[in-house]
Parts: structure tokens; sequence; C-alpha cells
């Protein structure tokens, strides 16, 4: 076993920071998340997390999606900005709009998916790498290190990442962390039981959660959580750390409140909007 120290989350600091906002507070000072996503047949990965975004805090929400899927994203979640993108410079105009982009939630490994995952690695804007944009990185053509991103595998992307098997990292899941971290930069989250987020200097620990997250979805609710605290101004050690916790928490009160099985993703938008209010 490794000898990496493993710290629990600050639960007091992340109270200190969710301070009442002020009374002449306006939208424009809670950022702006661009989720880029949302291929043939996973719209719904992408609107997820565009709406944890939003439930999270963040003051503006666009969705970079294909144009086919515009009507339903509006019909389900109007506060939102949907974009129909065919071509890498439609998505540059928003991310220069944006505050943060969170890519990947349904995004897939077509010719489309690659040309936006391209496009999101040439900002330099914070980034949130969830799902199919994992496994884009797992390609040997995609740039591999950053030190503004926060990577969000399970351990099956995990394993893509560094190349060994799902088997092997269970055998030691904080030094993994911390070489998915080495690797790659910025903060790497290992999913799972006991979620452990790694950054240049810590690995922290998730102590909430329970077997009923083991569901679709539940990764592109958490990648909206972080990209919503990242927007509203969260460090990059911060929003890894407490959108895990917030994610977990609220996946905790949903199963106690109706139970473990049948748990979905979105279950967990309503206990989240309360936790961000204490």
């Amino acid at each position: 076993m490794s000898n990496e120290q493993v710290l629990p989350i600050d639960q007091r600091k992340l109270r200190m920071l969710l301070t009442p906002r002020s009374r002449d507070a306006h939208k424009g000072l809670f950022g702006h998340v661009l989720v880029v996503g949302g291929d043939y047949g996973m719209a719904g990965a992408a609107l997820m997390a565009a709406e944890s975004a939003a439930r999270t805090g963040a003051g503006k929400i666009s969705v970079a999606t294909r144009v086919e899927h515009i009507a339903a994203f509006v019909a389900r979640r109007p506060e939102i900005m949907v974009h129909g993108i065919d071509a890498t410079s439609n998505l540059k105009a928003l991310i220069e709009l944006a505050s943060v982009v969170v890519i990947g939630p349904g995004l897939g490994q077509t010719r489309w998916s690659k040309t936006l995952m391209q496009a999101a690695l040439e900002t330099k804007l914070p980034l949130v790498v969830d799902a199919d944009a994992l496994n884009l990185l797992a390609h040997d053509e995609i740039p591999k290190q950053r030190d503004n991103w926060i990577l969000t595998p399970h351990p099956g992307e995990a394993s893509r990442l560094l190349k060994t098997k799902i088997e092997t990292i269970a055998t030691d899941r904080p030094r993994y962390a911390r070489e998915l971290q080495r690797k790659h930069g910025g903060i790497a989250i290992l999913k799972g039981m006991g979620t452990l987020i790694a950054d240049p200097e810590h690995i922290h620990q998730c102590s909430h959660g329970n077997p009923g997250m083991a569901t679709g979805g539940m990764g592109d609710i958490l990648s909206g959580i972080i990209g919503g605290l990242l927007a509203q101004g969260f460090s990059l050690e911060d929003a890894a750390c407490f959108g895990v916790e917030l994610h977990a928490a609220a996946a905790d009160i949903a199963a106690k409140k109706d139970g473990e099985r049948g748990l979905m993703a979105t279950d967990l938008l309503p206990p989240l909007r309360s936790l961000l209010n204490p």
C-alpha cells in the first residue's frame, strides 16, 4: 500500500464559504458555466450537468450541443441558454463568454466530439473534464497536462488514463489518485466509495455517499456542481472537494427520504439546493 496521507474534507471551511449573498447581488457576479456535450442519444447528460450547475448557484448557464436537442432542452429548463454547434468556430465564440467550461457529459467519441474537445483545450479557462472527454484524453493525440483543470474519472476511466487495470487501481486507490494528478496536473477526483480528491499537495476523502449512487447520470450532476462552484469563484481545490462533498451529501439525504434502490441522479437537485443555503 502507498504511504499517501488521506485527509477528511474540511466541513467548517465549506460552511464559511457558503455565506449569504449580498442584497444587491446580480447574475454577473456568479459566473457563466458552459457545458459542452450531448451527442446523439446522450443529450440528457449535458442537460443534467447544466441543471446542476444552475442549482449550485452559477449566474448563467450555456450548453453547446447538437442542434437537434435545442427544443427538448428549452422545454425542460428554459433558464439555460442552448446552442447547436456544428463547427469549432461556433464553440470558440461561446467559450469567450464563459467563466468555466464543463466538457464531456454525453460528448461521445465521434469526429464532432473530438473537434469540440480540441476547441475546449485551446482555452485558458478552468475546465471540468468528465465522461467521454476523459476517454478522449486517454488517446495519444490529446494534450495530457494542464494546471487549471479538474478531472473526474470513475475507476474505468482512470484505468484508461493510467493504462492499467481497474482491479489494480482498487488495491491502492490513494496511490492511483496521486498518479492521476501527477500525470495530468490540476486536480484529480477518483470516484467510488470514499471518493478521493488529489491536488498537488494533499489527498482528501469524502465521507458521504451510498450505493444508490451507482446509476447513470450521477457523474454528470457532479461535473455540473463543480463547474458551478468554479464559476462563483471557488478555487480548484475547494470546488473539487466541496463539489464531491455536496454531491454525496445530497445523495444521502435523498436516499434517507425514499431509499437507495431507485435513486436517480436528478433526485439530488432538491437537497443540493438546501445544502447550499445552510
